[in-house]
This record gives C-alpha cells, structure tokens and sequence, in this order.
C-alpha cells in the first residue's frame, strides 16, 4: 500500500487534471510529491516489483503448489491480485538468467574428472562390438583435411564418404584443429546458456499451439492457452532456479560435504514435481475427466518432448556450424 505524501495543489503533474481524491480520474497517476529521498525510490521499486501488497510472493505460492490456480484466476478477471503472466516470467527468467552468469557450471573440471571414466566406457563399448579404432577413426575422426581429401581422391568407393558426410567431417576437423575436447564442451554449454532465453521464446509458442490443436477450438482460444503456457513455463523455470540455488550454497561447503545429499534430495524431488506438475494444471485447467486429461497429457508429453529434441539437435548443429 503506498504511503506517499499527497500534493496540496490538486492539479494533476502529468495531465493538469484536476485531482478531487488520491489518484488522478483522468490519467490515474498518484497526485503525490515528485522529489523522493533514496530510501523511498528503494521502498517504491521493491513495491512495485512485488506488485504491492505481497502479490508477487502470493504469486510464487499459487506458481509452485496449486497447478492452473494462478491462469484460472487471470482469465476470470482476478488480475490485481497477482503478478500478471508475461511480468511474471520477464521477472523469473531474468533471475534465473542472472544468477546461471554469475555462478557459471565449473564444466571444465567435471570433463576433467569424467573423461577418464567415459575413455574406458567406450573403449568397452568399441571392443565388445569389435570395432577396431582404426575403423573408427577412418570414418569418424580425421585428423587433417589432407588426410580427408585423401581418401576422397584414392580411397575405395566403400570408404569415400557422401556429400553431407564430407561436409560434417570437414567442419568437425577444422573445429578439433582449433579446440580441443574441454574447450568445445566448455564453448557449446556457455552458448546454450546464453541462447536458452531465446530458445525458450521459441518453444513457448509452439507448447501453446498444441494445445490449442488438442482443445475445443469454440471453448478455448489461443490466447487462453498462451496463458497457460506463460504458467507453465514460469513454474519450470522457478523450480529450475531454486534447484540451482540450493545446489550452489551447498556447494560452497565442498563435494564431500554432509549436506550434499539435502542437494541431491532436492533435484530429485523437484525433477519429479517438474514432471508430475503438468497433469494435474491440464486436469483442473481444462475441466476434463482425469482419464482424458492423462491421456491428452501423456501425448502432448510426447509430442512437446520430440519437438524440443528436434530443435535441440538444430540448436547442436547450428553451434557446431558456427563455432570459431
């Protein structure tokens, strides 16, 4: 609730309206005093990012434990009372986003620890389905495009590769000239990252277009499912943030620590809560049985989980392409 001192002269400062009451019937602007001390301007944008009166943590609550609460409530016209969709998810991802810069994943010492352990895996894997590294390495691991264009000029028909192939094994040598392993690991997760915020706006759009195509088109509208989507995806990315968070803090008291196990307690439980959550939002959302709901639920499962691969391996790609 504001506690801004009110203006004796009644003309309102952006409109020149004349103000009878607290707000400006005109324009609504607080007829208050415009010069604020530091502390207010930190007061008054610590209001206004938790919407007043402790909406945005109303919000959070509804967000995480009560599924389709907070987009039942928005399309039914309840909207002062929380935070709306698309400030919610603005507000969420920049968080989340903020925090993944600032404490960054250390992929360069788990490569470190795990390749050892992943040589030998593969190693095992090549000698159990007696593939000899020299064939492998033929077909997969050229190390100079001399050598590629080798055996494109005198090699065996059976050993020449295709056009795509040729195309994907030269720019595989020219990135492994200039990288080695640790480096492209550590390049490709460093661009996922940055990239995610735009690879989430890509897919929202398309979750929503889903289920629009599995909804009465007459009952439902686009917008309505949009809505939906905005939820959702808040909700996955706010489990991600405090799984992330929590993981960090424990952290600081080290790998071996007592308190790691609260860590791996925690991804699980909210790992599961991610996947269980859209279930029973679709049920109470739409209104329907909850044999047609897990039904409808389990395809689009399905259907948004090949669709997210699909451009997770263009994602892949188009990084490999343009790594330099």
């Amino acid at each position: 609730m504001s506690h801004n001192k009110i203006r004796e002269d009644k003309t309102c400062l952006n409109c020149r309206h004349v103000v009878e009451q607290k707000y400006c019937p005109n324009c609504g602007q607080e007829n208050s005093d415009s010069r604020k001390t530091f502390h207010h301007l930190f007061v008054h944008f610590f209001e206004d990012l938790t919407h007043y009166e402790n909406a945005f943590w109303k919000t959070i609550k509804n967000l995480l434990f009560k599924p389709s609460t907070l987009t039942k409530e928005y399309l039914s016209g309840k909207r002062l009372s929380y935070l709306a969709p698309v400030r919610l998810y603005i507000f969420i991802s920049f968080i989340t986003f903020l925090l993944i810069a600032m404490f960054p994943n250390n992929v360069g010492e788990k490569i470190d620890k795990s390749e050892e352990a992943l040589n030998k895996e593969l190693s095992k894997a090549t000698d159990s389905l007696n593939i000899s590294r020299k064939d492998d390495k033929r077909y997969f691991h050229f190390k100079t495009m001399k050598e590629l264009d080798s055996i494109q000029k005198y090699g065996k028909e059976s050993e020449k590769l295709n056009a795509s192939s040729y195309w994907f094994s030269e720019k595989a040598i020219h990135v492994t000239e200039k990288y080695t392993k640790k480096e492209i690991y550590e390049k490709f997760v460093e661009s996922f990252f940055h990239n995610l915020p735009k690879i989430l706006f890509i897919i929202m759009p398309f979750f929503a277009f889903f289920l629009w195509l599995f909804h009465n088109k007459k009952r439902w509208y686009y917008f309505d499912h949009g809505i939906f989507t905005l939820h959702y995806f808040s909700f996955l990315l706010l489990i991600f943030l405090i799984m992330f968070i929590i993981d960090r803090v424990i952290g600081l008291f080290g790998e071996d620590s007592p308190l790691s196990f609260i860590s791996s307690i925690t991804t699980f439980a909210g790992t599961v809560w991610m996947c269980y959550y859209f279930y029973p939002a679709h049920h109470r959302f739409y209104g329907e049985s909850r044999i047609v709901s897990f039904i409808k639920s389990f395809l689009l499962f399905i259907i948004n989980s090949l669709f997210i691969l699909f451009l997770l391996t263009l994602y892949v790609l188009y990084t490999f392409i343009n790594l330099h």
